[in-house]
């Protein structure tokens, strides 16, 4: 399925969603251009490696988790399709996020939810050497939130069956349950496999991070009227 547009507008131009999607798709297009051994160096210094991490905790049990790749990471990406769907779901679903929370508090939300699912993911393969890079984790917390927000929202969504294409509006309930069905049929089904280039693990919990923390903001919100 691939979401088109939801039904919510916003009250208030998202600054900050539209320059995550420009910082996003800025590196990106830097990574595309350098050369492969450029792009390789530039991974491994700002890309999330969990064994680079489980090693500073070895040595650094206090200070190892300030590891700047569990936030440089989130603004890298794998390919071409990775970077242009994880920025089509930050357009469609940040916006009201953004409108939410406030454009400064949005800024730390996203950061927050990223570095979350970073740390999440590495509680479950703290032993892998495989540099973990994409905004898929922030913008999942984005999604959570989304879920527990605007869940009566329809989201235009196009979906394939077989040879066939149809355009359908879905509530945003369920298309995020869907979506979030994908993300824990994609852990059992990889489970015991190694070397998954998708960190599934970092998806469930930015989604998770976004529902908690939207949550508590709308009970602290309500609790001040």
């Amino acid at each position: 399925m691939i979401p088109l547009r939801d039904s919510n507008r916003s009250r208030s131009f998202p600054f900050i969603t539209v320059l995550l999607i420009i910082i996003n798709s800025y590196i990106y297009f830097r990574q595309f251009i350098s050369s492969p051994l450029e792009t390789e160096e530039f991974i491994l210094n700002y890309a999330f490696v969990p064994t680079q991490l489980s090693i500073r905790l070895e040595s650094l049990p206090i200070l190892g988790y300030i590891y700047p790749p569990l936030l440089t990471s989130i603004f890298l990406h794998g390919g071409l399709f990775h970077v242009l769907f994880n920025m089509l779901y930050l357009w469609i679903f940040g916006d009201n996020i953004e409108d939410k929370l406030g454009h400064f508090r949005f800024v730390f939300f996203y950061l927050f939810a990223g570095i979350a699912s970073n740390l999440i993911y590495f509680s479950t393969a703290s032993n892998s050497p495989i540099p973990l890079v994409g905004a898929s984790g922030a913008i999942a917390g984005v999604l959570g939130a989304y879920f527990i927000t605007f869940p009566r929202a329809k989201i235009t969504t196009l979906f394939f069956v077989f040879f066939f294409v149809f355009l359908r509006k879905i509530p945003a309930l369920y298309f995020l349950l869907f979506w979030f069905f994908i993300q824990v049929i994609n852990i059992v089904t990889s489970s015991g496999t190694e070397g998954s280039s998708v960190a599934w693990w970092a998806h469930i919990g930015g989604f998770v991070t976004g529902i908690l923390i939207m949550s508590i903001y709308n009970k602290k919100a309500q609790a001040h009227y």
